[in-house]
């Protein structure tokens, strides 16, 4: 082949470096590159409720013209509104929910540290977990509210009595969620942080909890549902003026005193909590998650 010559690349040599070129691409793609532009984010993520908000608005609207129930069994949203609007000028509403939030704050912050223990305890002791796994499904599917009145023996009507019902309620929840994430991490992370001499609590900290997120952050969002609900279960039940008005005390309340406008108004709060949560501190965590994983576009 004389020097002024060229060769022909082969076909298998064109695809692959084709392929290169493209992983280059994606290598290079710039960070903000998966961030929702801010008129698509109104269009798709809160347009859609607001418009749901407003036809569920509408039929209850519906339903009271056409007189369905008694008024004061099945007040208007004007009702409802004034009812908050109360709340609002006696200076109760905030304080009200800023109760049940401190409580339940505090008792999912106690439930992750004992759940993650437990979680990791059950991952690594697998005859402890054989013996105590079946019955941590149990309690995750057992009602909070079964627990108030054991709880308000032993406890008494104090605070000890709500916390204690949050943490049966939760602490399942998170253990459960972190084995889940534990069961899906591939033995070679682990191989791998062997290896690199990643053992005892390096291990856990640099390799199983990173390795098992996804399985745990959804643990961590069901624990906060059970704890959310098994505070309204407990200060639906074990209500007592020393242990200060919580929004399930203001919801029992409200129904002693048949007043179904401030029933309908406390379930609003208790519903909008719930939402709020999910949107401001679970949902960025998962986006951010699923981003670090190269999965952006797994959610809509």
């Amino acid at each position: 082949m004389g020097a002024g010559e060229t060769v022909a690349p082969r076909t298998g040599d064109r695809e692959t470096a084709a392929v290169e070129a493209g992983l280059d691409a994606l290598d290079s793609a710039p960070a903000g590159s998966g961030r929702v532009p801010l008129g698509r984010l109104l269009r798709e993520r809160v347009l859609p409720p607001l418009a749901a908000a407003v036809v569920v608005l509408l039929l209850w609207q519906a339903v009271y013209e056409a007189e369905v129930k008694p008024d004061y069994l099945l007040p208007s949203p004007a009702d409802v509104w004034g009812a908050l609007s109360d709340q609002w000028y006696e200076g109760t509403l905030f304080s009200t929910v800023w109760t049940s939030m401190e409580r339940g704050a505090l008792g999912f912050a106690v439930a992750v540290v004992l759940g993650t223990a437990l979680g990791l305890l059950l991952g690594a002791v697998r005859p402890l977990r054989f013996a105590v796994g079946p019955v941590l499904s149990g309690l995750q599917s057992l009602p909070s509210v079964a627990w108030v009145p054991a709880a308000v023996v032993w406890f008494g009507l104090t605070d000890a009595t709500i916390y204690a019902v949050i943490l049966l309620g939760a602490v399942p929840s998170v253990a459960n969620g972190l084995l889940s994430g534990v069961d899906q991490v591939p033995p070679l992370y682990l191989r791998a942080g062997r290896v690199l001499g990643a053992t005892g609590p390096a291990r856990v900290r640099h390799v199983l909890l990173p390795a098992a997120l996804p399985g745990y952050l959804a643990g961590l969002k069901q624990g906060w549902a059970f704890a959310w609900r098994s505070l309204m279960a407990a200060e639906l039940i074990a209500s007592s003026p020393e242990l200060g008005l919580g929004l399930g005390q203001l919801l029992e309340n409200a129904r002693s005193y048949q007043d179904m406008a401030l029933v309908l108004a406390t379930i609003a709060e208790i519903l909008t909590v719930g939402i709020a949560v999910d949107l401001l501190l679970f949902a960025p965590l998962e986006r951010r998650v699923l981003r670090s994983r190269g999965l952006a576009g797994a959610r809509p």
